[in-house]
């Protein structure tokens, strides 16, 4: 889960319900003044973000995510006591109807 410094939309989705489940909270920073649709988003500012509980993962995205990828150390840096972490594709990539499916057993 964080052996990659970005996450796709599904691995995003996925692994919110895995830190869900033990109680780590994942957090989409829009860096670029767009919120996603159908998804909540919060404006990066990091005097709102310190306020979470350390441990909380921040999933910053873009237009394309290659700058969010290319900020990573520095939001790394900047927020030492969080898990930081790139959109893949960013917003262009976004589909706003995609949805996690249960895997059906027979």
């Amino acid at each position: 889960m964080f052996e990659k410094d970005e996450w796709t939309q599904q691995e995003l989705y996925k692994y919110t319900q895995e830190l869900d489940k033990i109680g780590i909270k994942v957090v989409l920073i829009d860096t670029i003044l767009k919120p996603l649709a159908k998804i909540d988003t919060i404006t990066y500012n990091p005097y709102e973000m310190k306020e979470y509980p350390k441990g909380t993962v921040f999933v910053f995205y873009c237009d394309t995510g290659k700058t969010t990828k290319e900020r990573l150390t520095y939001y790394k840096k900047k927020f030492p006591d969080y898990k930081c972490i790139s959109l893949r594709g960013g917003r262009g990539y976004w589909r706003p109807n995609y949805q996690m499916q249960e895997e059906i057993s027979r």
